[in-house]
Formats: structure tokens, sequence, C-alpha cells
């Protein structure tokens, strides 16, 4: 997850799987329900969930948006209380119609959502929020937004599920999970183009090893340049 502080504004990019899985959920996903939370996380660096403004969700999938949400006894309560929650229309929409993942679209993580009068549906590449920009990917799943965060001369990419770690880089790795992977083939192509020529650094939401780097393109294509994740001045 990547949080953001600045302008007046608390953001959460994704919120990761939650605390809500049975023993069964933790044992097939290898959840470890002992360790630490995302709010345990964000406690650490002196932020309550009420303090959140916005939580960005880049998908839903279960292992994106299981974590904006919690049990209180017998209820499901949303995680950050005081936030708006923003999500593609076009990507809500295909969560109540996608034919193949089904199991990754929970009632558990999106009906409290809908009913909480916080959510924002998202038609675009904007998001209303400064400095903030999405670029909108559509062959992981339909709809999923890649946040991009940009000061006008630097940019940090969190690459959600269209680059899910570093090794993901080269356009050929493609997850077998997604939807139309010759569209993802089309969509790396273009967005790490733009991140080489650039200079961003991108955000790798499932790399346990390695949390970011800049992308270089090589006569081999492209590959990750973890020797320099620096994060630019200013973003």
């Amino acid at each position: 997850c990547l949080l953001l502080r600045g302008h007046g504004r608390t953001i959460l990019v994704d919120t990761g799987c939650g605390d809500k899985g049975d023993e069964r959920f933790n044992e097939i996903y290898g959840i470890d329900p002992t360790a630490p939370t995302l709010t345990d996380a964000l406690a650490a660096l002196g932020v309550a969930p009420a303090d959140v403004s916005d939580v960005v969700l880049t998908h839903l999938h279960f292992d994106h948006v299981g974590g904006a949400t919690r049990r209180e006894g017998d209820e499901l309560v949303l995680t950050f209380p005081n936030a708006t929650h923003h999500v593609q229309r076009s990507h809500w929409d295909w969560a109540a119609e996608s034919p193949r993942e089904g199991a990754s679209f929970l009632a558990e993580n999106l009906d409290p959502l809908a009913a909480s009068g916080q959510l924002a549906l998202v038609d675009g590449d904007m998001l209303g929020l400064t400095n903030l920009a999405v670029h909108v990917v559509d062959g992981h799943t339909r709809g999923q937004q890649l946040v991009r965060v940009t000061d006008g001369e630097h940019s940090l990419l969190f690459a959600g599920d269209l680059v899910p770690t570093a090794a993901h880089v080269p356009d050929l790795w493609i997850m077998a999970y997604d939807v139309e992977p010759l569209a993802t083939l089309r969509e790396k192509r273009e967005i790490l183009g733009r991140a080489a020529a650039g200079g961003w650094t991108l955000v790798f939401e499932h790399d346990a090893e390695t949390a970011s780097a800049r992308v270089v393109a090589t006569e081999k294509g492209f590959r990750a340049d973890a020797a320099s994740p620096g994060l630019p001045a200013g973003v």
C-alpha cells in the first residue's frame, strides 16, 4: 500500500487483504493473522484510521480492497470512517458482472462500500486530488486505475497489478490471472515506455523484496533498475 500526505490530505492507495478472512482463507492465500496489520503500520507513522481522507482503490480484488472494511461485532464497517473511496466506475460495474473473477470480488468487501455513502465512482484519468492522476488499464481486470503522483517534473507510479513485481517489468512477463493478456502487453509497453523516458519511479505492490525501482529501456526490452529506486524530492 502507498501512503501520501500533503495539500491537506492523507491518501491511502489500496488496503491489502485485511483481517476478515477465516482460517481456511488465510491458509489458502498464505496470510499470517499474527502479522502487523495495515492500521498497525499506519499507527507507526502517526496516522489513525480516522485521519485518512481518501482511499484510492486500484481495483476491487480482495487482496487490494479487503482492508477497507473490518468486522465490528456482527457488522461490517469502513476501516477508514472519514475517507472518500475512489474507484473507476467501469471497474465497479465490471465487478458486478465479470464471468471469470467472481472469486476475487467478495460481497463482504463491496457491499459495505456501496452502502456507506462514501464511494466516489471515477470516470477517466482525473481524481480531483492535487498532484495525482490515474492511468486506466483493462488487461488485468477491466477498469484498473494506476495512481501516478507528480510534481510536474518527476513522477511516481503505483503500478498495481499491471506490473505487480520487479520481475514483471519485462513486457512478456504477464500474470496468468489477467483477463486479457494481450491488452496487458500493449498497456505495459505504452506505460513502461513513458516511465523509462520520463525517469518515473515505479512502486511494486506485490514484490516482497523490491519496493520500488526506475525502469530502463534496453535493446532486449525493459528492465527494473533497483539500484536507483530513490523517490524524487517534492513528490
